[in-house]
């Protein structure tokens, strides 16, 4: 998405407003070939994600340039860092163009001010980062444990009814629910969402061992391990899979697992220790191809 907008700024700047998307796709697209022969079918689909993405960003420029012109419109001493800022992280208007227009208009910018308001805003987000637990737990009770097991389950048979496309951008576990995000372009339906459901409890009643096994992460990431996007892993790691009902600690049969993710946990040791049944209560877009689910223990049905 970054590189996306950049181009679209870039672009911008130098004033070119053919359109760049189809014939770069195509020409990247030829150069994966060889190795990456699916690209081709997906071509148009990319296409049409790049576009919406990139339409997205022409939007946002448009209407922070509108809020750019009333500051710039009372102002008498130039643009002030905290205006500049404010344009950054209220309305997603770059720096650069802000500091583009502020010279051709021949007004000031305090460009240090920008700077502490950024640095100030970064060690919010860290301070409040660093009070979560880790693998986005809210803390290691019974239930979150139960819940993060669960978490496992549903990103696998998410995989299962939507496609291998889906992948986990986001976790939040507590006591009462989790919540997870992902890569998906389309609204799931309630069809789609009851399968889904009955997936996960389908797991739950089976009694399937949950496994932990550390192995070099090349490793893991030659069985098909799922991992946290962005997480950086250390060349030893831990992996949790999930079945099958004769997987022992000496032979996993990840072969035959239904799911195997890196992860540190902690976890059930069975998936019948969960106890209840699981019920997806939401779910939603929370950006541009990315969905959250919303699910619960205990909804749905009695205790197993």
């Amino acid at each position: 998405r970054r590189l996306i907008r950049r181009t679209v700024f870039k672009l911008k700047m130098n004033g070119i407003t053919e359109d760049w998307v189809s014939p770069t796709v195509k020409e990247i697209v030829k150069s994966y070939l060889t190795f990456y022969p699916e690209v081709e079918e997906k071509q148009q689909f990319i296409i049409d994600t790049i576009t919406s993405e990139a339409d997205k960003f022409r939007r946002t420029i448009e209407e922070g340039t509108k809020v750019y012109k009333k500051i710039a419109g009372s102002a008498k001493a130039g643009i002030s860092g905290k205006d500049a800022f404010k344009l950054f992280s209220s309305y997603g208007f770059p720096f650069e163009l802000t500091k583009e227009l502020a010279k051709e208009e021949g007004l000031s910018l305090n460009e240090d001010e920008f700077k502490s308001e950024f640095e100030g805003h970064q060690k919010l987000s860290r301070s409040g980062s660093d009070k979560k637990f880790k693998g986005g737990l809210a803390d290691s009770s019974e239930n979150t444990v139960r819940l993060h097991t669960v978490h496992h389950l549903l990103l696998r048979a998410l995989q299962t009814v939507l496609g291998k496309s889906v992948k986990q951008r986001g976790s939040n576990i507590t006591s009462e629910r989790l919540r997870l995000d992902f890569l998906y372009n389309e609204k799931v339906s309630k069809e789609e969402l009851r399968r889904v459901e009955d997936v996960v409890n389908e797991k739950i009643q089976e009694s399937l061992p949950v496994i932990k096994t550390i192995m070099p992460k090349d490793e893991a990431e030659k069985l098909g391990a799922e991992s946290e996007f962005g997480q950086v892993y250390p060349d030893q790691v831990s992996v949790y899979s999930i079945g099958p009902k004769d997987a022992t600690q000496d032979n996993p049969k990840f072969s035959e697992a239904f799911s195997i993710e890196f992860c540190g946990g902690p976890h059930v040791k069975n998936t019948a220790d969960i106890k209840w049944p699981i019920k997806i209560v939401k779910e939603e877009a929370v950006s541009s191809g990315i969905r959250r689910i919303r699910a619960v223990l205990g909804e749905s049905s009695t205790q197993i």
